[in-house]
């Protein structure tokens, strides 16, 4: 059987809804509007999707030739405004790594922060990819059946929030895959590690709400391979850009 993109999802703030994407361009740091931004506190400190549950119902579209932002509020408001930062900037921890963004001050500031209950603010990072532990991330659906079949209901991959789901394979085959190249449309990927999940997965993806505990079920019939971690789905970099779109096979090169 062919392996076959299925699905490929963005967002342009760290935490924010994914947005379903017909294709995207896969550069050396990612798509270049995936997690552009992300959000941080009064203090300065990113709000970490794993316990801020809320900026997930917000929905926003970049566009980088504009270089504007929109965000979609719960209540129906819509914000449209420029991208571009100011001259304040913060450092702080993301991806495991420390990281100057600099603050995009906007007609969101107050909305979001309505919504939090506490001063937010929206920050860029100065290079693109500095959010994201990987560029690409991606799932099988036979993964995502499997793990269906443990909790005895289906399980949205929204969940997972991966740039890319996949079908076509064995369950968790994609783990067998580390360190080969494969084409996807235009670009080629080199299919790396495990991706370690945290306390995102267990909220509903529309709601923020925990309502499943995924961590405690994937471990329960994976175990742990890698000590004190729970993996689901792999990492990729990119050897050579170039656009993916749904459809695309996945050719293995090596």
């Amino acid at each position: 059987m062919t392996v076959t993109v299925t699905s490929i999802a963005t967002a342009p703030v760290k935490g924010f809804s994914l947005v379903p994407r017909g294709d995207v361009f896969v550069g050396p740091h990612g798509v270049v509007d995936n997690r552009r931004f992300f959000l941080i506190d009064g203090e300065g400190n990113r709000l970490r999707s794993s316990l801020t549950a809320w900026p997930i119902v917000v929905a926003g579209h970049y566009d980088e030739q504009r270089e504007e932002l929109s965000m979609r509020f719960p209540d129906g408001r819509e914000i449209v405004a420029s991208a571009l930062a100011g001259p304040k900037s913060v450092r702080c921890i993301c991806a495991g790594r420390e990281v100057e963004a600099s603050i995009v001050d906007g007609p969101w500031t107050e909305p979001l922060s309505e919504l939090a209950g506490h001063p937010v603010r929206l920050v860029r990072p100065n290079g693109v990819g500095e959010t994201l532990g990987e560029p690409v991330t991606l799932v099988s659906q036979a993964s995502l059946d499997r793990l269906s079949e443990e909790a005895g209901q289906e399980i949205d991959g929204r969940r997972f929030r991966m740039l890319l789901t996949i079908d076509g394979c064995r369950a968790h085959e994609e783990d067998e895959w580390n360190a080969r190249l494969v084409r996807a449309g235009d670009a080629v990927l080199r299919i790396g590690g495990p991706v370690e999940r945290c306390a995102v997965t267990t909220r509903d993806p529309d709601t923020g709400e925990r309502d499943l505990d995924t961590l405690q079920l994937i471990k329960d019939y994976r175990g742990n391979p890698r000590e004190g971690k729970i993996d689901f789905g792999v990492y990729a970099q990119v050897d050579q850009p170039g656009r993916i779109r749904v459809g695309d096979s996945f050719d293995f090169v090596e």
